[in-house]
């Protein structure tokens, strides 16, 4: 009797598992080899115009041309549409016109950050500082006292653009936000964490040495201004046409005795930006047209022209879908896309947010999620049983490790993705990807096993959905 009890248990509970116990050595040299390759893009990706650059460079070797206005095409070919160096969209022609629809991928490259107020230099105790202005999303006190770089462009008052990298290369200058030490910090040791550290206090610290007469004024200041006017050109009123981004220093790099995590900046939402870009780049004999999509400004509503709420997308496809003799809406309404974007991982640390049985965990593979947003779902495109089966299927029968997950424990926070933007086209969508220990910490965690099952579920969408 008891064993048939087990096996009653084996044919009808759910047991999500380890990925590592059912990983070939084959498959553990291809994962090591994804995540190097992946390392590789965040080190050159630490911010989205620095993505996209990045990802051209790439795409082009691949055999990408860049895609113009009324350009043929025909199966086989690849294109993509550079959307004013801030997001990209990627396609390979399928076999079938677009009134069969395409296989969508879509996740974003900004990340939480810092940028430069409009006038941030200035001068203050003999040192220079940039004010700044937090970009989505980011606990304050984790960025201060840490090394930090700054990328970016320039448009000089005669409107050249000039490119702005401090910090990434060996030997180059780097950046902090000092903290106040312990001794002196009793009036804020028992403030609320974000209280204990303003936005305004989010100063950069870019020098310390004076020049001229020890009688002028903003000497410090003088000084890196005439540095920053003898590489770059620039005088003070160019920061006015700047775009320059503070973000963390330093490479991607494994974590733990074993190796099977990595930590970097930029991991949300880059992680499944990266294994959409290589699950197209290696997807063979298309049936259905795929593209893939990276997406600026999701971290503040996916707004602005390079964000999801854009038409850009609706130009890129209906372009194309004119060349076809297509009606963009009957492409959108026979399409499935797989919005890519990273979960939060069970962390034992935390143990009270979470809901175990319903979080993603490391090393368990790809994480589905059928609705994010926050409360009463609010916010979130709530994919459809239909939707979720679809992929599930499609992973069951392509050998992708997958779990299923949502957000914490109900209303202790939500979240949200670009799924919402694309369902609102009438796109089937549901949301897919990496789950992240510290998500929107400078640096963030991920196992690599997740990483290289989130590549071939991108995969296996492009060439089977």
């Amino acid at each position: 009797m008891a064993a048939k009890k087990e096996d009653l248990k084996e044919k009808l509970f759910y047991k999500p598992g380890n990925g590592y116990d059912s990983l070939t050595a084959a498959e553990e040299k291809k994962m090591e080899a994804y995540c190097e390759a992946y390392k590789d893009f965040l080190d050159h990706g630490k911010t989205e115009r620095l993505c996209v650059d990045y990802c051209i460079e790439l795409a082009e070797k691949e055999g990408f041309k860049e895609y113009k206005a009324g350009m043929k095409i025909k199966a086989g070919d690849k294109v993509y549409f550079n959307n004013r160096g801030k997001a990209i969209m990627l396609a390979v022609i399928g076999k079938e016109k677009l009134d069969k629809g395409i296989n969508l991928t879509a996740a974003h490259t900004d990340a939480p950050r810092l940028d430069l107020k409009p006038s941030p230099l200035f001068e203050e105790g003999e040192m220079a500082y940039l004010r700044t202005h937090h970009y989505g999303g980011i606990r304050k006190y984790q960025w201060l006292a840490r090394p930090l770089e700054l990328h970016g462009v320039v448009v000089l008052k005669n409107g050249e653009t000039v490119k702005v990298n401090v910090g990434a290369d060996e030997g180059d200058p780097q950046f902090i936000i000092e903290d106040l030490l312990p001794h002196l910090s009793k009036p804020s040791d028992n403030e609320p964490l974000n209280k204990a550290v303003s936005s305004e206090i989010l100063r950069v610290l870019v020098g310390s040495r004076p020049i001229g007469e020890k009688d002028d004024s903003e000497r410090v200041k003088m000084g890196i201004m005439k540095l920053l006017n003898e590489k770059y050109g620039m005088v003070e009123e160019d920061f006015i046409s700047a775009e320059l981004e503070v973000v963390p220093a330093g490479k991607a790099t494994d974590i733990g005795f074993d190796r099977s995590l990595i930590a970097a900046y930029g991991h949300d939402d880059r992680v499944c930006a990266y294994a959409e870009m290589a699950g197209l780049f290696d997807a063979k004999n298309l049936k259905k047209t795929g593209v893939c999509i990276f997406a600026d400004k999701e971290e503040i509503g996916s707004v602005g022209v390079t964000g999801m709420i854009s038409e850009a997308f609706e130009w890129f496809m209906g372009d194309m879908c004119k060349t076809q003799k297509v009606d963009i809406r009957d492409c959108f309404a026979n399409s499935f896309c797989v919005s890519a974007d990273v979960t939060a991982a069970y962390d034992p640390n935390y143990a009270e947010v979470f809901e175990v049985q319903n979080d993603s965990k490391i090393n368990h593979g790809v994480a589905f999620c059928k609705y994010t947003g926050h409360g009463g779902k609010g916010g979130a495109s709530d994919a459809s049983a239909e939707v979720v089966g679809k992929l599930r299927k499609l992973m069951n029968d392509n050998g992708v490790v997958w779990q299923m997950t949502q957000m914490g424990k109900n209303e202790q926070g939500g979240g949200g993705t670009v799924a919402l933007d694309l369902a609102n086209r009438n796109i089937d969508t549901i949301d897919a990807g990496v789950p992240v220990l510290a998500m929107h910490a400078p640096i963030e965690t991920v196992a690599k096993f997740d990483c290289y099952m989130t590549y071939k579920c991108m995969k296996t969408v492009f060439e089977k959905a």
